[in-house]
Formats: structure tokens, C-alpha cells, sequence
């Protein structure tokens, strides 16, 4: 099946252009054949314009394409990528993408490349300064994130369309959802607990008052037992606002899993 007849086209464009808005990186989908199944998102005159339509930068341009596998650096010196769409070991397609210089670039470097490929040295200098400039790590990151993120769209939508799959995620998620107003049920009673600790503590103190210098030791105990009841309660509250957004959070993804597999 072909990766186009599997995803929702017009939802992967939009995920792949916000990418390319976050990261600065150009990006497309295509299929085995190579074929577009997106648009190009953000890709650049310096490469498009001037290197690949270079008889020599074409050339050169279609070894890389070839060669190039993960993040890698093409010939004129920017870094690209090439990572593929693999569902249980079936290959679907790849992401392809790029565009962006690792580290400030070297002007006379690319005067050199511009001689090489017979275009207009201050034209693709000028293309040149448009190119945004990513460190090394990140544009492996990315690239690496944009893979997963179609990886998973295609991975669900075949799930939902197979009948299996869903039902487990779906399984899954109330599970999920019901450990956690098990955490939110326990610490709720934990709360009244301490609650309970804190007005005993406070019996005891007034208790100890009453008791004179007999009662000081006790009086120190009682104050502690009420920091101990009121440090409690924090911590129970910190534990119920975790549990609320742990909630939402997967309340969101459920959202987005049935939207997907409709």
C-alpha cells in the first residue's frame, strides 16, 4: 500500500510545516518511488534555485540524494537528511530534509562552490546568508523527531484501518486513566488524614499549655506533629495537581488517537 493511500495527507502537511516553522528546516515526504506525498516545507533558493539547477550541483545534488542516509553533510556544505519510514519492517517512504548550515559558514568556502557549479558568486552568497544556522546535535535531533512523528501517524492510521491495535491503545489509556483516580482517591484520603493529624496536634499543644513546664517536651512534640500534618497536606496537594495533569494529558492523547484513526 502506498504511503499516500495510508496517511491523512492534509494532517501530515500540517504537522511538517510546523516543524519546519519550529526548527527552521526545509522538510518533504515522498514515497519508495520518490515522489512527493507533501509539499515542500521551507526549502531554500540556495538550494533549489542555485545549487540544483547547476548542471554540475544537480549532479552532484543526485549522488547525495543517493548516498545519503540519517543526517549527513551534502556537497556544497550544508547538512541534510534522509530517514525512512519503517513499520514493522516495512519501509513506506522517507523524510527527506534540511537545508541548514551546522556553524557559521566560511564566505570564501562557498565563492569556491559557487566557481564549481558556474552560478553568480555574490547571488549565491547572498542565497546563502538566508540559510539558517542550526548546531550539529540539533539538526540530527530533529531530523530523528520528524521521522518518529510520521512514523507514529502512519503506525496509527494502519492500526485503526486493520481493526487492531486501537482497541489495545484504547485499553491502554483507561487503564492509564484509572490508575490515576486511584492516586487521586488514596491521596484524597491521605489528606483527610492529615487533617486529622493536624487538629490533634493542635489538642496537644493546647493541652501541653495547660500542663506548665510539665508539659514543654510534649508541647515540642505537638508543634512538630503539626509542621509533620502541614508538610503532609503539601505534598498530598502537589500529588493530586500531578494526577489532574497526568489525567488531562492523556485525556488529550485519546483525543488525538480517535481523531487519527477516524
Amino acid at each position: 500500500m502506498e504511503l499516500a493511500e495510508i496517511v491523512d495527507v492534509k494532517e501530515l502537511q500540517r504537522v511538517q510545516d510546523l516543524f519546519s516553522q519550529a526548527t527552521g528546516m526545509a522538510a518533504v515526504t515522498v514515497d519508495l518511488n520518490g515522489n512527493f506525498v507533501t509539499k515542500p516545507s521551507n526549502f531554500t533558493d540556495f538550494c533549489m534555485k542555485y545549487t540544483r539547477e547547476s548542471p554540475v550541483g544537480a549532479q552532484r545534488c543526485a549522488k547525495c540524494d543517493a548516498e545519503g542516509k540519517g543526517a549527513y553533510f551534502c556537497h556544497a556544505g550544508l547538512m541534510d537528511f534522509a530517514e525512512p519510514i519503517i513499520i514493522d519492517g516495512v519501509q513506506y517512504g522517507n523524510a527527506l530534509g534540511g537545508q541548514v548550515l551546522p556553524r557559521e559558514p566560511d564566505l570564501e568556502q562557498f565563492r569556491q562552490v559557487a566557481r564549481e557549479l558556474g552560478v553568480p558568486e555574490n547571488e549565491y552568497i547572498a542565497a546563502l546568508k538566508k540559510v539558517n544556522v542550526r548546531p550539529e546535535e540539533s539538526i540530527r535531533a530533529a531530523a530523528g523527531l520528524l521521522q518518529e512523528l510520521i512514523r507514529n501517524m502512519v503506525m496509527l492510521r494502519i492500526a485503526s484501518e486493520s481493526g487492531s491495535g486501537m482497541s489495545v491503545l484504547e485499553e491502554e489509556i483507561e487503564g492509564m486513566l484509572d490508575r490515576s483516580r486511584d492516586i487521586s482517591s488514596k491521596t484524597h484520603d491521605l489528606k483527610k488524614v492529615s487533617t486529622q493529624q493536624k487538629l490533634l496536634s493542635i489538642n496537644a499543644a493546647i493541652e501541653a499549655g495547660r500542663a506548665g513546664d510539665a508539659g514543654k517536651g510534649f508541647r515540642i512534640v505537638a508543634n512538630q506533629m503539626g509542621e509533620l500534618a502541614e508538610s503532609s497536606t503539601d505534598i498530598y496537594e502537589t500529588i493530586m495537581t500531578d494526577s489532574e495533569e497526568i489525567r488531562a494529558s492523556v485525556k488529550r492523547l485519546e483525543a488525538t488517537f480517535k481523531k487519527w484513526s477516524m
